[in-house]
């Protein structure tokens, strides 16, 4: 081997594939066998998830069908196809309210699956990111993607974060989209149990402290809080005046 050869950097891995999207935390490539394979950039396990989403899968809530990769950052997982709930809302084929009741059925149902250790007493499973970018609506139906925050702890931290994270991006969006944030944010919330000021409290922290929000994210953040708090409000009262 030539000298300076020896102190030459090493080639830079080869992709695996067509590079399909690029996340805040992770690449996704297509790999010839059909199926997609997310790497994350920041070194995180990614094994924990491919066996949370078998257990989620064996349970019959929608989620792809996920294999551990040869990395520990890498996660295998069937491809789909279908649009992503915003890309449905944005393009006018779903109704907002109708897009906030499937948040709500979604979170419902993934909180009835079993817990995997339900270290305290009411313990469930939570995503803490689902959002209409992460739900695919697909031939067989809805299914939520990218599990990588998803842990086990209060159901109501879980409806609290989705509002909050959809809030944000809303009040990001031009104003004929931020005006009517309402529309799916009320029947979001009036599909969940009650959100106490805990749970909204602990999501305000949880948001503040993620290292991938950006200026802008954390600017919109008290904004987001409050329209969720009157959202809920809304909720609340309609469904007072129904019953």
């Amino acid at each position: 081997m030539p000298e300076d050869a020896r102190h030459l950097p090493p080639e830079p891995d080869a992709p695996p594939g067509e590079l399909l999207g690029t996340g805040r935390t992770a690449d996704v490539f297509a790999l010839p066998d059909g199926r997609v394979l997310r790497r994350y950039r920041t070194g995180a396990d990614a094994r924990g998830e491919a066996e949370l989403m078998a257990h989620l899968a064996g349970h019959g809530y929608p989620v792809p069908a996920a294999w551990p990769g040869e990395r520990p950052t890498d996660l295998l997982m069937e491809r789909l196809d279908g649009p992503t709930l915003a890309q449905a809302v944005t393009t006018g084929t779903l109704a907002p309210d109708a897009a906030g009741r499937l948040l709500a059925d979604l979170l419902r149902r993934l909180h009835a699956v079993p817990p995997r250790t339900a270290a305290r007493p009411g313990d469930r499973l939570l995503h803490l990111d689902l959002h209409p970018e992460n739900v695919l609506l697909t031939a067989r139906g809805p299914v939520v993607i990218d599990w990588a925050t998803a842990t086990e702890g209060d159901p109501g931290l879980d409806g609290a974060t989705s509002a909050l994270v959809l809030a944000q991006a809303l009040l990001g969006m031009p104003p004929e989209y931020a005006g009517a944030a309402p529309a799916i944010l009320v029947p979001l919330l009036r599909g969940l149990p009650p959100l106490g000021p805990h749970h909204l409290a602990a999501a305000r922290t949880r948001r503040a402290a993620d290292p991938v929000l950006d200026a802008a994210d954390h600017e919109r953040l008290d904004a987001a809080l409050a329209l969720v708090r009157a959202c809920a409000a809304e909720a609340a009262a309609s469904e007072a005046a129904a019953g």
